[in-house]
């Protein structure tokens, strides 16, 4: 009988209104990599929470190396020696990596805490996984993808038997991936098993060993990685047969200019710098480049979030000024955000009212001074059905929801406010190739209907896939635009490190 690091089965969990896990299965081997992967709102996070006692199960059992164990928080659980790496880093800003690293368990001389031991602990960790880091640097300093590098020394230092990575490389170049695929592979001759969540499938066939597939809460099947395809995998995902992961590209783009970005310039002279570009009607813009290339600085002053020393905006043959983001609204803009949960979702508040938050005044009628919640009611559960939104009811709290539920909500905020400009900066980023179609289909149907989006992209397929022309930024400044014919993955890496002074990869 094969011997399992950690086993679980026939685990249930509810939530009112939604039943998040049934009877599903795991079984993971030591010294392996077990990829996790599933819709959003499949139950994968959930499963991992109960695992890391943050969520209890109301049955099933839960095994390690044998035995069976009862998680009943995160401390039983790293004690156990499962740890786990969060999609949603959560840092304490103004302490340094070292206080991040071991928060919660100090080392002491006597009742004093040893800083310096702390910090030889933490340089030696850090040199370990070869990460080019300071031990003294403040979190809030830090890049996300050195914050992601921080989590990783982190679950790492508990010595874990078993680490789970939640989308570690969301936020990660090509080569800060394959530097963390290579520390997975030293984990794993120490015999350390990692349950590795993410929606890339390209990558899970590159680090993965075998593959549990979940829909609906429940469990589907496992697989070895080589006796299951991409295609097989996407229909075991998803329940039904993808032909294409982009929606058939449609010639839909006029010669009408709804956009002029002239000459547009930061105040700080280290972000972006000169830039013009049209864009037209019915058109998806891509935005490529790579860390660094100031593309969510330049969308954020366009918006009216960054200011600028020069440069113009005309919409429509007339000069507009996006001094503010209420200002980018009024002119019919719309801006989905990079980081979801920083400046996008409300996470206090329901689903309702976050997708109402930029419409409110356009559908309510306030002339009495009240919310006539009921005619609202209507524009919301209809947003939430085209947008295929997985919620318990209108309700529900979106913090509650998934992060690809979370990111359709935010498209059907902006979708109810009516814009004529969408920017989607890293829009399914965190989404599932399902939900990924789903919002692709809804792109094709806006520029259809005359609308025209300009969407950042650090994954090459989605710019290849989705862009009728692709516009790439270096170091702050536009370099080329390439027509739907001429682009490739070689061309946009070509001018991604024009401006390059050292050689760098493009993002995945």
């Amino acid at each position: 009988m094969e011997q399992y690091r950690l086993k679980v089965s026939n685990i249930s969990k509810s939530f009112p209104g939604v039943k998040a896990l049934d009877h599903v299965q795991l079984e993971v081997k030591p010294g392996s990599v077990h990829a996790l992967i599933g819709e959003n709102g499949a139950g994968k996070s959930t499963l991992m929470k109960c695992l890391f006692g943050l969520y209890h199960p109301e049955e099933g059992t839960i095994e390690l190396d044998g035995e069976p164990v009862e998680i009943d928080n995160p401390h039983t659980a790293l004690k156990l020696g499962i740890s786990m790496i969060h999609q949603e880093l959560n840092p304490i800003p103004y302490r340094n990596i070292t206080d991040n690293i071991w928060v919660g368990r100090f080392e002491k001389k006597g009742v004093i805490v040893d800083e310096a031991k702390m910090r030889s602990m933490t340089e030696k960790l850090l040199k370990d996984l070869d990460f080019d880091i300071s031990p003294d640097v403040l979190a809030k300093d830090l890049s996300v993808s050195q914050l992601q590098a921080v989590e990783i020394a982190k679950a790492v230092s508990y010595n874990a038997k078993v680490i789970i990575m939640d989308e570690p490389t969301s936020s990660l170049t090509v080569a800060e991936t394959q530097h963390l695929f290579q520390i997975i592979k030293r984990l794993k001759e120490e015999g350390r098993s990692i349950i590795y969540i993410s929606h890339k499938l390209e990558e899970i066939f590159e680090v993965a060993d075998e593959i549990t597939v979940m829909r609906d809460g429940q469990y589907v099947g496992k697989w070895a990685i080589s006796d299951i395809t991409i295609d097989e995998l996407i229909h075991q995902m998803v329940g039904r047969d993808m032909e294409e992961r982009f929606p058939p590209a449609e010639d839909v783009v006029t010669n009408d200019v709804i956009l002029k970005v002239n000459d547009f310039t930061s105040v700080d002279e280290h972000s972006f710098q000169h830039v013009s570009f049209e864009l037209h009607k019915g058109e998806i813009l891509g935005v490529g480049g790579l860390v660094g290339a100031q593309r969510t600085e330049l969308m954020e002053a366009i918006f009216g979030l960054r200011k600028i020393s020069s440069g113009t905006l005309t919409m429509n043959g007339n000069e507009i000024h996006n001094n503010t983001p209420q200002d980018a609204i009024r002119n019919k803009f719309a801006l989905l955000t990079e980081e979801r949960r920083a400046t996008g979702i409300i996470p206090m508040l329901s689903v309702w009212d976050n997708i109402l938050a930029v419409a409110y005044r356009k559908l309510a009628n306030n002339i009495i001074g009240f919310i006539d919640k009921k005619k609202l009611n209507e524009p919301v559960e209809t947003v939430c059905k085209d947008l295929d939104v997985r919620t318990a009811s209108m309700d529900t709290l979106i913090k509650n929801l998934s992060g690809g539920n979370q990111q359709k909500v935010l498209v059907g905020r902006w979708l109810l406010s009516d814009c004529d400009i969408l920017i989607l900066d890293e829009l399914t980023r965190g989404v599932d190739v399902g939900a990924k179609y789903e919002i692709y289909k809804i792109m094709r149907d806006l520029v259809r209907k005359g609308k025209a989006i300009i969407m950042v992209s650090s994954e090459m397929p989605e710019l290849l896939g989705m862009s009728d022309r692709v516009m790439v930024m270096c170091e702050g400044r536009l370099s080329g635009i390439l027509n739907r014919e001429e682009v490739t993955q070689e061309e946009v890496m070509k001018f991604a490190t024009r401006f390059s002074n050292k050689a760098k990869e493009v993002i995945s």
